[in-house]
């Protein structure tokens, strides 16, 4: 192959003091970083948190009560807090590390007019820098001279298509990226064919790459509704259980005197009432959650984003390398006044098809950078390996590159069987009609084909050949004569599962909009292909550009399609959904994606395809690129919110018991019943019931046939909040009036408390059981395996019978004797309480079959 020579006197560049000086004053061709803060600085942010101080709280009462264990477990959750915040607080800086590396590759400069390779840092405004195939472009720069110069910009655009480069006479004033014969080049993006020498204009971030760095340092990361309304619910509850503890403490010492006392029943209280559990059971719900949804490959890289998952309601998708394979494929050729359709051949073409192809590859480079030349090198390896139209043993003479007054290039081949060259011509349609001199009528039957191919999204490449026996070649190719061989349709195929998955979303009540820098035939065609609802509208970048903020909001609510968008609008986009109530989803894998990303509730990365950008800025990446998963993700995300729904009814109704058999007998006068080591009992069966029990429940079987949740719609809303409380207050009426009657029957103080507590554990039992469903019924949740269900029923029975039957524990706990009837009539008691809540299951399945 012939490499172009650029006569580089022309172009001296800096002198190396010069460079240096400017250096030193302008600073390095990077992203500045942000002040990172210390981590005492965070952890004492984190011991402000309402719900992290009442866990201190709690730990601080476990140690005053002797309970080291106890004490450290809670005390060791704050410290794991503190590290996932300290993760997520380096986020913004590793996104910003990473558009760092993007953005400094080596770079070729000529300074003092000889040409050096120095790092990308160290480039400098006003730098003259050479670029070839295969180079990363180290800062924006104008293209100064280039011969067939071509960049992939899709980082910064979308567009999947690499875009054409022509030179400038004049340093001008940059534009932004994309579009064809544009003479600037841009930081981060990818020359994938040609050679050129370009000034550059700006480093750091001042680049485009640059903008969106200062983009994401600005955008701070939302606490998820979640987060929001437990946090709220805590500081509610604390509020009420500390003031009935002071109450308490003062009731019981005015009244009785004994101060002591007092103390120890508002602690008995505080305990019962602190709602400890509920940040303990969201980190690990969450935590868990993650755990299992990387088995699915899905990185979970903002653990609270597992839950908001399966609150969206819209999902945002980019097309390149999303939706798409983000690898042009041949779909159709024209050839002889017929359109071949090749999308599902694999092997072998019509006998027709094969010199077009065989004259495709002539044209292309031999080993190319260009996603069109690898799918047209790509159909010939596949289709001709076993025919005489492959040559790898021709020799390349001359190259005739592309140019803005002729948009097709031109490759001169020498073959060992002949004298006479032969060459292939590719390039836009009109540009290969021109060169091959057709007809007025030819070049309108020409048109309508053309037409035909592209509007099913297809990008149409002309393909032309000719001999040429003399010695010396001409020197342009519309000196040679060209014979039209036909059109090549190119398209990046969607990514196979695609539609189903779009099918799931639609089903599960998810709206999905397409954002993409490709032109809106393109777009349309791919989303219709993929059963893209409303694909007709498309908003383009132009018009999105005059819209203001309330207009965008108002179409918004109805457009699916958004075609020829930049960076900042794909940012506008996200917020005008958030704006308008949405909990917004969205993927991508470039850098252009990542400040959208990061403002998106849920930001989706590619992990195969993505950019370190992307990945950095994002809650969650998809580790296969599999679009299929995003639909699994929001399954497991809606898993996650039921069961936490299911875990915190629970902690919610059997507080209730505990709480009033702490408070009554205070209020009344009557013996405690429950004193410090028996809530510590109780908690050994809520905690690991509420964390791991109902964390490991399956899905309910409809789980994704129903809308995501509204946003504001609380976890905690009033049907369940009703329910909850009314579950406790029927256990805690049954156990109080065992506790009462005890008593009044004359059976004392150790045998009424020992029949109160046991009744306590079964009814507590049977609160787990009603709860691992509000629709089925606990017969029929038996054959949903849970391991950790019978691990726990069985450690709580077990040390059950350790407090009633040994002497030791039955003595600490100050317990009487219970015989065999008495422990009948605790757990028929016991089941009795929560018997209830099951009639009504039924009745409301059958109101909803009805």
């Amino acid at each position: 192959m012939i490499k172009t020579n650029f006569d580089i006197s022309r172009f001296p560049g800096l002198f190396e003091t010069e460079a240096a000086n400017r250096l030193k004053k302008e600073g390095y061709n990077e992203l500045p970083s942000s002040k990172n803060r210390s981590i005492f600085a965070i952890a004492l942010d984190v011991v402000k948190e309402p719900m992290f101080l009442l866990l201190i709280a709690g730990g601080v009462i476990y140690l005053l009560l002797g309970d080291i264990q106890e004490a450290f477990m809670l005390l060791g959750f704050v410290f794991i807090v503190m590290g996932i915040t300290l993760y997520q607080e380096r986020k913004t800086e590793r996104a910003l590390e990473a558009l760092r590396d993007l953005a400094s590759p080596r770079a070729l400069v000529i300074r003092d007019g000889v040409q050096k390779r120095i790092a990308g840092r160290e480039v400098v405004r006003d730098d003259i820098i050479v670029l070839s195939e295969g180079d990363r472009v180290p800062a924006d720069a104008v293209v100064l001279s280039c011969v067939n110069l071509s960049v992939d910009e899709s980082l910064l655009t979308g567009e999947s298509v690499p875009v054409r480069k022509s030179s400038s006479k004049d340093i001008m004033k940059m534009t932004r990226p994309g579009g064809d014969d544009l003479p600037f080049v841009f930081s981060g993006t990818l020359v994938v064919q040609g050679f050129g020498i370009a000034q550059v204009q700006a480093t750091g971030f001042d680049t485009e790459i640059g903008k969106i760095g200062t983009a994401l340092k600005m955008i701070e990361p939302e606490e998820t509704l979640l987060q929001k309304e437990t946090g709220k619910l805590v500081r509610r509850l604390a509020f009420i259980g500390l003031s009935l503890c002071a109450l308490v403490v003062f009731a019981y010492g005015f009244t009785k005197g004994n101060w002591l006392n007092g103390f120890l029943a508002g602690i008995t209280l505080a305990m019962a009432v602190l709602p400890e559990e509920f940040p303990v059971v969201l980190t690990i719900f969450l935590a868990m959650g993650a755990w299992r949804i990387s088995h699915k490959r899905v990185l979970t890289r903002r653990v609270p984003a597992v839950e908001t998952l399966g609150s969206a309601s819209v999902l945002c998708v980019d097309k390149t390398g999303t939706l798409t394979l983000n690898q042009m494929s041949v779909r159709k050729i024209f050839v002889r006044e017929e359109l071949f359709d090749i999308t599902n051949r694999k092997d072998t073409l019509s006998e027709d098809l094969h010199e077009i192809v065989e004259f495709s590859i002539l044209s292309s480079q031999t080993d190319p950078f260009d996603p069109m030349e690898k799918a047209l090198r790509e159909l010939g390896k596949r289709t001709l390996s076993t025919t005489e139209h492959l040559h790898d043993d021709w020799t390349l003479v001359e190259e005739y590159p592309l140019s803005p007054n002729l948009l097709a290039m031109s490759r001169v081949w020498k073959s060992h069987e002949n004298d006479g060259y032969i060459i292939a011509a590719k390039g836009s349609p009109e540009a290969i009609a021109d060169i091959c001199h057709l007809d007025n009528k030819e070049r309108k039957s020409l048109a309508e084909n053309i037409n035909t191919m592209a509007k099913e999204g297809l990008r149409v490449i002309g393909l032309a050949k000719s001999a040429f026996s003399e010695i010396s070649l001409p020197g342009g190719q519309h000196d040679f004569t060209f014979t039209f061989m036909g059109l090549i349709g190119l398209a990046d195929p969607v990514r196979p599962n695609v539609p189903d998955a779009i099918k799931e979303c639609y089903t599960a009540g998810i709206r999905v909009v397409m954002i993409t820098g490709d032109y809106p035939v393109t777009a349309q065609n791919i989303a219709s292909e993929i059963g893209l609802s409303n694909y007709n509208e498309v908003i383009t970048g132009p018009e999105l550009e005059k819209m203001d903020d309330m207009e965008l909001q108002k179409r918004i609510k109805t457009m699916n399609i958004f075609a020829r968008v930049v960076p900042e609008q794909k940012l506008r986009i996200v917020n005008a959904l958030k704006a308008n109530g949405e909990i917004v989803a969205m993927t991508g894998d470039g850098v252009n994606d990542a400040a959208a990303l990061k403002s998106a509730h849920i930001g989706i990365a590619m992990g195969g395809r993505g950019t370190d950008v992307a990945r950095e800025a994002s809650s969650i990446v998809l580790l296969d690129d599999d679009f299929s998963s995003i639909v699994e993700a929001i399954r497991k995300g809606r898993r996650i919110f039921d069961n936490l729904k299911k875990a915190m009814a629970y902690i919610f109704a059997i507080h209730v018991p505990i709480a009033g058999m702490s408070l009554f007998p205070v209020l009344f006068g009557w013996p405690l019943v429950l004193l410090p080591m028996h809530v510590v009992f109780l908690e050994l069966i809520i905690d690991p019931a509420c964390s791991v029990v109902f964390e490991a429940e399956a899905e309910e079987s409809n789980i994704m046939k129903r809308p995501p949740r509204t946003l504001g719609a609380p976890l905690f809303d009033k049907s369940m909040i009703v329910f909850s409380l009314l579950q406790g207050a029927v256990v805690l009426l049954v156990v109080l009036s065992v506790y009462v009657i005890s008593l009044y029957r004359g059976q004392g103080e150790l045998d009424a408390r020992t029949l109160c507590f046991t009744t306590l554990i079964v009814a507590n039992l049977g609160l787990i059981l009603t709860n691992r469903s509000w629709s089925r019924s606990i017969l029929s949740t038996f054959r949903s395996p849970n391991a950790a269900l019978w691990w726990v029923m069985g450690g709580a029975i077990l040390f059950l019978g350790t407090v009633l039957y040994l002497p030791f524990f039955k003595d600490l706990f100050r317990f009487g004797t219970l015989c065999g009837t008495d422990l009948l009539i605790c757990l028929f008691l016991g089941i009795m309480s929560i018997l209830w809540f099951e009639v009504l299951k039924v009745f409301r399945n059958k109101r909803a079959g009805a």
